[in-house]
């Protein structure tokens, strides 16, 4: 879906422009997104498998939940309307941590650049994971990983993306020290 999004410099300060989000990714915009990890209190994180139809890592286990901040739209607004949509898990905005902000930039095969400053939360799931609902454009399928999957994932096919284990192992950090 295209949605009107922030423009921001390749400091992550917004600009007061908009644009398209197809724009942005045809152009190479910065702008701004969100990243949320969901674990468990017995050390399990939710990962998401990327709908088939997805634009750019199709069928890959990803974040728990992640997407673009809306124009004007409060961070962690966009960060809980996001979990409300992909994965029908309606999360208040004091119970997410803020662990960072990652500028983040690639260019796809098809023609996408994604230029990107992702904010990043953590969050205990607090709901039984049967009770999560699947947005059938966006995600494919769930399941609850052990934790320390995320620090091993050149060990598994299809599971993130292994170029990015130093934000993987400091997501994990943060997990555990939210647990502990």
């Amino acid at each position: 879906m295209d949605e009107l999004i922030d423009i921001v410099d390749e400091n992550g300060n917004y600009t007061g422009k908009t644009c398209l989000k197809s724009e942005a990714h045809k152009h190479g915009y910065f702008h701004p997104t969100i990243h949320v990890w969901l674990y468990t209190s017995d050390q399990q994180i939710l990962l998401q498998k990327r709908a088939l139809t997805k634009k750019v890592f199709p069928g890959l286990w990803d974040i728990s939940v992640a997407g673009h901040i809306a124009a004007g739209e409060d961070i962690k607004i966009a960060a809980t309307r996001e979990v409300k949509e992909e994965i029908g898990f309606n999360i208040l905005p004091e119970n997410l941590s803020k662990i960072s902000t990652r500028k983040h930039m690639v260019k796809h095969p098809n023609g996408i650049i994604d230029n990107e400053f992702h904010h990043v939360f953590i969050s205990e799931l607090t709901i039984p994971f049967k009770e999560l609902k699947l947005q059938k454009e966006e995600v494919a399928a769930l399941k609850l990983f052990p934790l320390e999957t995320i620090l091993h994932t050149k060990n598994y096919k299809n599971l993130l993306l292994p170029q990015y284990q130093d934000y993987y192992s400091f997501v994990y950090k943060q997990i555990l020290t939210a647990i502990a």
